[in-house]
């Protein structure tokens, strides 16, 4: 052993490499902060844009090219408000139903789905499986006419019940794969601690495995309110009565084929719709990230 190397391995020659190591000057990246900055102020300039118009007078939105208001008004807000014929408050509160009710649909079938698939046993379990995965590579727009005529025969056509009573029955096979590639992870000797101490399928699913699934469930929550939210072609298709619109379809109402659509009221309430989505996302936020990153772990 040479001199250096019995010198390296004494305490002092430990801490004296750790000492070099801590010495050294930190990497230093402005260029590439630079450019995550202005890519980030590039994606959100479309909404500063459209928050600015909102607060604009209609014959300077389309005139100004800076999406800065001079001067400004409050009267998009109150006429997107008032909307035409159906306040825009009706439209929030059709969405907040449908969409609240969604979420619960989701969150309880395709966790109940998803506890079947990973954690029981079943014959043609496998085969069941494969079958719902394959339905991920079915373009929507296949099942429009055949989910019509099932609706309209059921007389369904113009109320909520064809946006929500599908989420209760599992429909949703991406959540059901999340839920099931998550529970997964989760040790089995869980179920047989329950199964021992005299609890059945149903008790071990809603009293041991549910409380465990919770980043699963608010990534489920989280995805299904932003799509049904946003969802602008099936509430098209089943709803005609324009006290029944959803949000997406009260902000249709403001275009106007004829060229006289109210862009001013149009960009406030579309502001205005962006506020549920954004506190929905904030409130389930640490939730989700810990969900997606445990989805794909198998135990």
């Amino acid at each position: 052993m040479t001199t250096e190397t019995a010198a390296l391995i004494t305490p002092a020659g430990r801490r004296r490499r750790r000492g070099d190591e801590n010495v050294r000057p930190p990497r230093k990246r402005p260029l590439a902060h630079l450019m995550l900055i202005g890519f980030g102020v590039l994606m959100l300039y479309p909404l500063i844009w459209m928050l600015g118009a909102s607060f604009k007078e209609s014959q300077f939105i389309f005139s100004e090219v800076s999406p800065f208001p001079n001067p400004v008004t409050l009267e998009n807000y109150r006429q997107g408000w008032q909307g035409s014929g159906v306040g825009f408050g009706t439209y929030f509160l059709n969405s907040t139903i449908v969409s609240g009710l969604s979420v619960l649909g989701n969150m309880f079938a395709c966790s109940l789905a998803g506890f079947a698939f990973a954690r029981m046993e079943f014959r043609g379990r496998k085969f069941f499986f494969a079958a719902m995965l394959a339905t991920l590579m079915l373009p929507t727009h296949v099942l429009l006419v055949p989910q019509y005529i099932l609706f309209s025969n059921l007389g369904w056509v113009n109320s909520f019940l064809p946006l929500v009573v599908p989420k209760f029955l599992a429909v949703d096979a991406f959540f059901i794969f999340l839920m099931v590639q998550f529970l997964r992870g989760l040790p089995r000797e869980l179920d047989q601690a329950a199964m021992i101490d005299g609890a059945g399928p149903w008790q071990t699913y809603w009293r041991i495995i549910l409380p465990l699934t919770l980043p699963a469930l608010a990534t489920t929550a989280i995805f299904t309110f932003i799509w049904t939210w946003n969802d602008f072609l099936t509430p098209l298709l089943y709803l005609q009565d324009p006290r029944m619109y959803t949000v997406p379809l009260g902000l249709n109402a403001f275009l106007d084929a004829s060229g006289e659509s109210a862009w001013g009221p149009m960009f406030a309430m579309a502001v205005l719709s962006l506020g549920p989505l954004f506190g929905f996302f904030l409130a389930g936020q640490k939730y989700l990230t810990s969900g997606i990153a445990t989805t794909g772990l198998k135990g």
